[in-house]
């Protein structure tokens, strides 16, 4: 690897912007592709398969081979609500490598006795968010049930590319929402962005249950395409 190209890559890795190397395999000629350069790209429908899925494959187009490495920042999970479905969804999201992140300004939840070893901010979302840096690898999810913590932190969220947003309650509690978010001045595009009730409609009634609809629904967002039913497996 080219010392220019390795040092594109370190850049990239410090902003948390994904980008592939593609090689072409008779040549050994590699370029960069940023995520955001795709659609320019004579290789766009296949990188764009290849940042969903977070997977570096080799490829045939047009009777050439390349390899496609894909370098993509690692998730991160934003819970606001330091309450049971974050602490059944933090090992769920490990499982799956995803970092996880806690905002809450209830001191009496947000305690590391009840939060160990992730990622906890005891701080009101307009004071822990904006250093957080919430960006197109970061799932946000609203949990408190309280408009004085959800609302302004879904605010925040939805002025930012996060590839998932979600919030629970029922439709008649976002219906409510919807209002007071209107009320400040929301587009209904943007407002179609949240996923409420939260979760893949799986009828789970637990938190456990709730967490694992809602890392289901996060991994669907990741990884499908809009319209998609299932993922598309490489050839």
């Amino acid at each position: 690897m080219k010392l220019a190209t390795l040092q594109a890559l370190n850049q990239a890795r410090q902003d948390r912007r994904a980008i592939a190397v593609v090689t072409d395999l008779e040549s050994s000629v590699e370029r960069l592709v940023a995520e955001a350069d795709v659609s320019a790209d004579p290789l766009a429908s296949e990188l764009a398969m290849q940042f969903r899925q977070g997977k570096s494959r080799a490829i045939d187009h047009e009777g050439r081979r390349y390899f496609i490495t894909v370098h993509v920042p690692p998730v991160r999970v934003v819970m606001i609500g330091a309450v049971h479905i974050s602490q059944a969804l933090i090992p769920l999201a490990r499982l799956l490598d995803h970092e996880s992140i806690v905002v809450d300004p209830r001191t009496a939840f947000a305690s590391l006795e009840r939060f160990p070893d992730v990622e906890l901010i005891a701080e009101w979302p307009d004071v822990a968010l904006p250093p957080l840096k919430i960006d197109r690898y970061t799932a946000f999810v609203a949990l408190t049930h309280d408009p004085k913590i959800d609302d302004p932190a879904l605010m925040h969220a939805l002025e930012r590319e996060c590839f998932y947003i979600g919030a629970l309650g029922s439709r008649k509690t976002h219906a409510r929402r919807l209002e007071r978010l209107r009320d400040v001045g929301l587009s209904e595009q943007a407002l179609a962005r949240i996923h409420a009730p939260i979760g893949l409609d799986i009828g789970a009634i637990s938190p456990a249950e709730i967490a694992v609809s809602i890392i289901a629904e996060i991994t669907a967002a990741l990884r499908l395409e809009s319209g998609d039913k299932k993922p598309r497996q490489p050839a």
